[in-house]
């Protein structure tokens, strides 16, 4: 999906939520802001929101002399996801429905994002979606696709959320032992989307297969990735995509089946699919 003009004042925004978040001078963050504004000028209304906004978040690691601007906030995401673990493991114990628990496990996972429009509590989320249902709901055609698939690629997103898509894959090869999961994440820093430099912190490769994309966007561009990610996308029976810069980034694709797993936290991507800011989503194309 392309970006519009309410995209625009977003990604603006995000320029500003950067100096906010990391505290620095009043100077620097009217540069970073001033920067947002004349790099907006520019952007290509034929791309996608993760591909006009990476260039603005590369001058702006330039204008803090810094390659990963959210390298320490990246680090309190994981310790924070870390310390639900148990109670997650305990509802997955506990539940009737391990896979639409995993599922909602993956979603709840999805509320970790700095780009987004609009911010949320995960420990509250958590309680809410355990609660809630889907608003789109095609979790019994994807529980369908994986029964009969070999390989499957998850696309992965935020930093914090990877810890929650780490329990998720394990998950679903206790229930699809048969399937060989590979987990997708970004070539560089950039906002706080995983790199393979989070996935080995927690140990995700004990799990399942990390492929880093070589991608630098907040999302996965497939004419960005390296030859085997394009290789593993296209020959995978499944793709499970996570959040919404992997959506904004594959609507539409030559790929399908996609399973496109997120919260909406933007009025674009809420139009997009027909739903309102903070619902839950299931949806395959």
């Amino acid at each position: 999906m392309n970006i519009d003009l309410t995209c625009v004042e977003c990604i603006i925004n995000q320029a500003k939520r950067v100096g906010e978040t990391l505290h620095v001078k009043e100077e620097t963050a009217q540069k970073l802001l001033l920067t947002a504004k004349e790099k907006s000028k520019s952007f290509d209304f034929k791309k996608t929101p993760p591909e006009v906004a990476t260039p603005l978040y590369q001058d702006m690691a330039k204008i803090l002399d810094k390659e990963d601007i959210y390298d320490e906030i990246k680090k309190l995401s994981t310790k924070k996801a870390l310390s639900f673990i148990p109670l997650l493991e305990q509802k997955l114990q506990n539940s009737e429905d391990k896979f639409l628990t995993s599922l909602k496990i993956a979603v709840a996972g999805n509320v970790i994002d700095l780009a987004s429009e609009v911010m949320f509590d995960l420990e509250k989320e958590l309680d809410k979606i355990f609660e809630h249902k889907f608003d789109i709901d095609d979790s019994l055609k994807l529980k369908e696709l994986l029964t009969n698939a070999i390989n499957v690629v998850v696309l992965g997103d935020n930093v914090g959320e990877h810890v929650f898509d780490k329990l998720f894959i394990k998950t679903l090869q206790e229930l699809y032992p048969k399937i060989s999961f590979y987990y997708f994440v970004r070539g560089e820093p950039i906002i706080n989307d995983v790199t393979i430099k989070e996935a080995k912190e927690i140990s995700f490769e004990d799990t399942c297969k990390v492929i880093d994309t070589k991608v630098p966007t907040p999302g996965f561009v497939y004419n960005m990735a390296s030859k085997e990610a394009q290789e593993l996308f296209d020959s995978c029976d499944v793709v499970i995509s996570k959040g919404m810069g992997n959506y904004e980034c594959l609507t539409p694709s030559h790929k399908s089946p996609i399973a496109f797993l997120l919260k909406v936290k933007c009025s674009v991507v809420g139009t997009s699919l027909g739903k309102n800011v903070g619902d839950i989503v299931c949806k395959i194309l």
